[in-house]
């Protein structure tokens, strides 16, 4: 059985992005109930695409089981437009190696940005993790920050003040 665990952080200085290579990603969710949510990803760089099918069911904030399959591109297209509609994120996903561990920084785009997300996968809920000077709070618990809960309900949406309480001057 797959299990993801993860913690996931506001970044605060969006420059340590600069003059990286990122992979850029759209993404929408199949209509199911929650906890339950199924992906339709693809994602592409430096003109090379491949797509994903991936389910994840919640088990707490942390801890999710996880299942990723590789489909065609063009199942991905047609699931994106014919069964994700317009509730669909794009990002840009950029890898960063930091005290012996990956994480993986977001920079959304259209009616999720400025918001920029930091997460990195442990090995136990309880793994201590080092965190490097371009992270601020931990969001992990904020399931609004919930991909799957971004695509419905965007930064853009929000109210002015629930936007400023999460991103303060980083908005």
């Amino acid at each position: 059985m797959a299990i993801e665990i993860e913690r996931k952080f506001l970044i605060t200085d969006a420059g340590v992005l600069a003059g990286r290579e990122g992979v850029s990603i759209e993404q929408g969710y199949l209509p199911v109930e929650d906890p339950m949510s199924v992906r339709i990803r693809i994602l592409e760089t430096a003109g090379d695409a491949r797509a994903l099918l991936t389910m994840k069911k919640g088990q707490s904030a942390r801890r999710r089981l996880e299942f990723e399959y590789a489909i065609p591109v063009a199942d991905a297209r047609v699931l994106l437009e014919e069964a994700c509609g317009a509730a669909r994120i794009r990002k840009t996903r950029y890898r960063i190696t930091w005290a012996g561990r990956d994480w993986d920084l977001d920079r959304f785009e259209d009616a999720n940005a400025p918001l920029c997300l930091a997460e990195v996968e442990l090995d136990a809920e309880d793994d201590r993790v080092t965190l490097p000077p371009w992270v601020g709070r931990d969001v992990t618990d904020d399931v609004r920050l919930l991909n799957s809960r971004l695509c419905r309900r965007p930064l853009a949406q929000w109210p002015d003040e629930e936007r400023h309480a999460l991103l303060g001057d980083l908005s």
